[in-house]
């Protein structure tokens, strides 16, 4: 088992990185999401997804 988790390390690494970067995307987007703020920018004139992203 150690040869295993030797020979792949940098892979391990490489996507446990990935993993906790993705992570704290996502949990960003859900806390603007409760604080109201879209990350289209909020310019709902040119947008054409305008009553999908902001339900009434």
């Amino acid at each position: 088992m150690f040869a295993w988790l030797g020979a792949n390390l940098g892979t391990i690494l490489v996507a446990l990185a990935l993993t906790g970067i993705v992570s704290l995307i996502v949990w960003s987007m859900k806390k603007d999401k409760k604080k109201g703020r879209h990350a289209c920018g909020g310019n709902c004139a040119h947008c054409a997804a305008c009553e999908t992203c902001h339900r009434k």
